[in-house]
């Protein structure tokens, strides 16, 4: 995904991320040292979106947590509303929360609202702070002032293992009246440290049939999806979990994606905001062993320019089929879903996709589609797709145009109301360029069709899934994504904990089809702090949202410049072809790329991964 201005802007954490992480415990010490306990994935905020009543938060007063006008929920009807009353007023909310230990992620998302009579740009008059035990995680005022709501993300993975108290405090002075207001308050904790018997990643060569019939305006679908898989591990499997990984967009109870009726095995609690469900095997499926399990799936749209949202009459239908976790040497990933960036992280897979739609919707998807008629107005859109990692599809009434790149890639530009003819021409001669550059340097593009819903709206900037893209309307952004289909598609990664494997990579690739060199870009490298690494997880990055894009994006593309210049031209080129082919369809880590890197050189690169802050 290309992030934007509007991204960093949108979820504003910048001011209070510092803040943050200098008054956190050391969790990166904490994160690296042995566990004694396994990780039990949950999220352990209990009724953060105030629709169960007032227990377990204790409140200042009963007019707190509540559902009167004036102000609205972000999810549900009700909400924590603090001051507000234009005097000298303190509110407070708070309650017990026990972070489970073993755990090497825990993050706390809570979504804010602030308005304010206060007509100051420079002083800070009314103050919500949010702390955790005697931490203050982050500090906002009256100057903080948004409309609508802003969901804000802090890394807590150092309080691991501790019982402490959550608490939002909200103080007013005498005049001129600040509310702030929270809603769907979270806590995920995730990924255990404790390995299973060994590091084979399962369950492998997974294969997902779904048959899905749309309403009337694509918003809504509902029909069936079965997985069948694989146990690659010695470690027997007694259970898989399902990512439904869009139930981000909504809350736990009203959940946008549902899954019921579940064969095969037996359907646990879910987990990690909701986007993670356990299913329980019948019995433990040894190594070599195949199964199958299938469930009753509906899906809900909702509004907005999103991956997973309406942009009007458009929709993008992006992580909404549930897929399987992976299960390696960490053991379960069980990440929770950023808006920052992804936390994807699936094994390649088939899929058969069939789309029962209004025939006036067009649904550009992932994979090779046939359409063949349907009932009455209505036409059934089949996918398949092999060896791709999600599957995503759009349904609108789009404005499209096809061609073919002189390789012979199928192209598809599917554009929404608004983009001009030449706007969308530009874009297929873009994906023609592209697809061809990226396939010359890396390997013959695998999917057969390469779709592209182009949409000047995407606040996002673009977003990749295999053999189909969303994107603005732009030359750089759209070289981007397709230089995706490579890195994380083709060659696949941990896209959490390892977001430069593919970002970097593919702004890399970008700079190298569009001519651009980097040359001297890393003289403008400055850390912000001696914790900043291009290799960061997602939880950092979530916690230093302003400085996501410059280093994953600008620092990491421009940390591969450099190892082309310690390489030479030729050696880098062949380094990477190489490497895409050993990776194909499999997964990269930091590690191996590091080895593969030194393999094709004799010059020591020790002091090159320290230089530019490549651990692994």
């Amino acid at each position: 995904m290309r992030s934007t201005p509007h991204k960093s802007a949108a979820l504003a954490v910048c001011a209070v991320a510092a803040l943050a992480a200098a008054s956190l415990p050391a969790a990166s010490a904490s994160a690296a040292a042995p566990r004694a306990a396994a990780c039990s994935p949950a999220q352990v905020v209990a009724n953060g979106g105030f629709e169960s009543g007032t227990s377990p938060w204790t409140q200042s007063s009963t007019s707190v947590i509540t559902s009167r006008t004036g102000e609205s929920a972000h999810g549900g009807s009700s909400f924590a509303w603090l001051d507000g009353v234009g005097r000298t007023h303190t509110d407070t909310l708070s309650q017990s929360v026990a972070i489970p230990s073993g755990c090497s992620t825990a993050t706390l998302t809570y979504w804010l609202h602030i308005d304010t009579t206060e007509t100051t740009t420079s002083t800070a008059y009314d103050k919500l702070t949010a702390k955790l035990g005697s931490t203050t995680l982050a500090t906002y005022s009256n100057l903080d002032k948004n409309t609508g709501y802003v969901q804000k993300t802090v890394d807590v993975s150092g309080f691991a293992g501790q019982t402490v108290n959550l608490a939002f405090t909200g103080t007013e002075d005498s005049s001129l009246k600040t509310s702030f207001v929270l809603d769907d308050i979270a806590l995920n904790t995730s990924g255990g440290t404790t390995p299973p018997a060994d590091s084979t990643r399962t369950p492998a060569a997974p294969a997902y049939t779904v048959s899905l019939t749309s309403n009337t305006s694509g918003t809504g679908w509902t029909g069936h999806e079965s997985a069948t898989f694989t146990n690659a591990s010695s470690t027997p499997l007694s259970e898989v979990y399902l990512r439904l990984w869009d139930n981000y967009h909504g809350t736990c109870s009203a959940m946008p994606i549902t899954v019921s009726n579940v064969t095969g095995g037996t359907a646990g609690a879910l987990s990690v905001g909701c986007t993670a469900l356990k299913i329980d095997l019948p019995s433990p499926l040894p190594q070599g062993q195949s199964a199958s399990i299938g469930f009753d799936l509906g899906i809900s749209v909702p509004d907005g320019a999103d991956r997973f949202g309406a942009d009007g009459a458009f929709n993008n239908i992006g992580n909404a089929l549930p897929v399987l976790a992976v299960r390696d040497a960490a053991g379960w990933h069980l990440d929770p879903y950023t808006n920052n960036g992804e936390s994807f992280y699936s094994l390649a897979a088939d899929f058969k996709v069939t789309l029962d739609h209004p025939t006036s919707l067009l649904v550009p998807a992932t994979g090779t589609s046939v359409d063949t008629p349907g009932t009455s107005g209505r036409t059934l859109t089949t996918a398949t797709a092999s060896k791709v990692r999600d599957f995503a599809w759009a349904a609108g009434p789009f404005s499209k145009i096809s061609g073919t790149s002189p390789a012979g890639t199928a192209i598809n530009i599917y554009s929404v109301s608004g983009i001009s003819s030449s706007s969308a021409q530009s874009m297929l001669t873009t994906a023609k360029s592209a697809v061809d550059a990226h396939a010359a340097r890396f390997g013959a593009y695998p999917y057969g069709e390469l779709d592209a819903v182009i949409d000047n709206n995407y606040w996002f900037g673009g977003m990749e899934y295999p053999g189909f893209v969303l994107d603005l309307v732009s030359t750089t952004a759209l070289t981007h994504e397709i230089g995706h289909q490579w890195w994380y598609g083709i060659v696949g990664d941990d896209e959490y904990n390892n977001p430069w494997l593919d970002e970097s990579f593919a702004d890399y690739s970008t700079d190298l089809a569009l001519g651009q060199t980097g040359t001297n870009c890393w003289n403008s490298v400055s850390w912000a702090s001696s914790s900043e690494k291009i290799t960061n997880s997602m939880a950092y990055w979530d916690a230093h949202s302003s400085r996501y894009s410059t280093v994953v994006y600008g620092y990491g593309k421009c940390a591969l410049h450099d190892l082309r210049r310690v390489l030479g031209d030729s050696v880098m080129a062949k380094l990477l072809k190489d490497y895409a082919t050993s990776h194909w369809f499999g997964v990269s880590t930091t590690a191996e790329f590091k080895a593969a890197a030194q393999a094709a050189t004799s010059t020591d690169l020790t002091s090159f991964w320290t230089q530019h802050r490549i651990d692994g």
